[in-house]
């Protein structure tokens, strides 16, 4: 009896240990292989995300844009604004389509509202192909918010550089562009050319059919003049963006900082003219002040005429960039590195101000300065009273609605306390001659 008992009593630890050594075993394996099991499960999650018929592909699951692909030979007809996807009209059935709109704010109705549809679909075409291609075709509009400078290179060209790094990193494909103003093209020509090998197509009143070996519509956005290089298949920042715009630009290796040599930095203020809003009602007065610090002052009167060439040489010689929260200060993408962005943040204003143009300073190692307006500089105080809520309280006024964000944008201008602005102006022209002298001195070594 006492034999048996043993026996059992071994039983149970043996039982015991084998167990152990199993959770042991699994323990292990789960943590080799647990690297392989998160991208399987990216993989799946990501797959989810598709709408898929065959050859057609959409992913709708973005806040800010919708991407869908051809992946085969498909036959673009412009007359129909509809991408076919050659063959598989012949073993499916039925036939199926899929809308999209190829621009990538598709939260905001105001701008979708003025993006036309695009067509993709596995019915069979009724015409052949005028223009046979061997690459990939990528399609987006250039409508939306197209004609102020911000949503130009938000919407168009990060994205575009997004799109292009993630999906034809050796630039071997065709830009098709849709709903773009002769304007548009003429000033964007050369930044265009810079992201394909191939010639630009744009199909507006275009009755010529194109071929191409697949296609891509819809461009990817990564957020607010951002750069995700966590999204992107080799890590690229909105830094690898900016020497993009510079190579473009600046093909030739002409030091252009000589051109304005001397003991003054360069300012250059963005004018705002015309019929807009957040005008500075005194900016004769703070050109004056500015010229009294040190600053020899430049203007940049931006408007979609303005040659992109002739914007980038005078900005990215400048040591600082002075203006009003707004599209010209876009031009950021274009200073050196070290150099100084001044922002004058009128109320109400601040969120913009700082997701827009702040946090791309601090990405590309720009000096950023910002002059908060005060209640008695803004033209709102005179419009609604110094006790209005518009005034006091913008962030109770505003409360994330865009009918009352309105009235910061557009219906406010500024006349800034030239005293106080002077004080602004002394710090940023410290650093924009330490800017200089640094410049200079490399300039010089690099001259040798």
């Amino acid at each position: 009896m006492v034999a048996i008992i043993k026996r059992v009593r071994w039983s149970k630890s043996a039982i015991c240990f084998a167990v152990l050594v199993f959770v042991f075993v699994a323990q292990i394996t789960l943590l080799t292989d647990v690297n392989i099991w998160r991208v399987e499960l990216r993989h799946v999650l990501s797959l989810s995300q598709w709408d898929s018929s065959g050859q057609i592909t959409c992913n709708r699951s973005h806040k800010d844009f919708d991407l869908c692909i051809i992946n085969g030979s498909t036959l673009l007809d412009p007359t129909l604004s509809t991408l076919f996807a050659l063959g598989l009209h012949n073993w499916i059935q039925p036939q199926f389509s899929m809308k999209i709109r190829p621009y990538p704010l598709k939260y905001d109705k105001s701008a979708m509202s003025l993006v036309k549809d695009f067509t993709l679909t596995s019915a069979p075409p009724k015409t052949t192909c005028d223009v046979t291609h061997n690459s990939p075709a990528l399609v987006f509009s250039a409508a939306g918010y197209t004609g102020n400078f911000f949503h130009e290179i938000n919407e168009n060209f990060i994205p575009l550089f997004i799109t292009v790094h993630s999906l034809y990193p050796n630039q071997d494909v065709v830009l098709v562009i849709t709903e773009s103003s002769p304007w548009w093209h003429k000033k964007y020509a050369e930044l265009l050319s810079s992201f394909t090998r191939h010639p630009i197509i744009s199909i507006n009143n275009s009755t010529v059919t194109h071929c191409f070996s697949s296609a891509a519509v819809g461009l990817i956005k990564h957020g607010p003049v951002i750069i995700d290089p966590k999204l992107l298949p080799t890590p690229t920042t909105l830094v690898d963006f900016h020497a993009f715009l510079r190579n473009t630009y600046m093909k030739d290796e002409t030091p252009l900082y000589s051109n304005f040599s001397g003991t003054r930095p360069s300012l250059t203020l963005v004018s705002r003219r015309g019929n807009v809003s957040r005008l500075i009602l005194n900016q004769d007065e703070i050109i004056k002040e500015a010229e009294k610090v040190g600053f020899n002052v430049r203007l940049l009167e931006a408007s979609r005429d303005t040659s992109m060439a002739h914007g980038y040489k005078l900005v990215h010689t400048s040591h600082a960039l002075l203006g009003v929260h707004g599209a010209g200060l876009t031009h950021l993408l274009f200073l050196r590195p070290g150099s100084i962005l001044m922002q004058v943040v009128p109320i109400g204003l601040s969120w913009a101000s700082r997701t827009y143009y702040e946090k791309p300073c601090r990405v590309l190692g720009l000096e950023y300065m910002e002059y908060k307006v005060e209640a008695n500089e803004s033209s709102l105080l005179d419009k609604y009273g110094s006790e209005s809520l518009v005034v006091k309280k913008p962030e109770i006024f505003q409360q994330g609605n865009w009918s009352s964000k309105r009235v910061y944008l557009k219906e406010q201008n500024v006349r800034l306390d030239v005293i106080r602005f002077r004080e602004y102006l002394k710090k940023t022209y410290e650093k924009a001659k330490s800017f200089m002298d640094r410049e200079t001195i490399r300039e010089t070594i690099l001259a040798r």
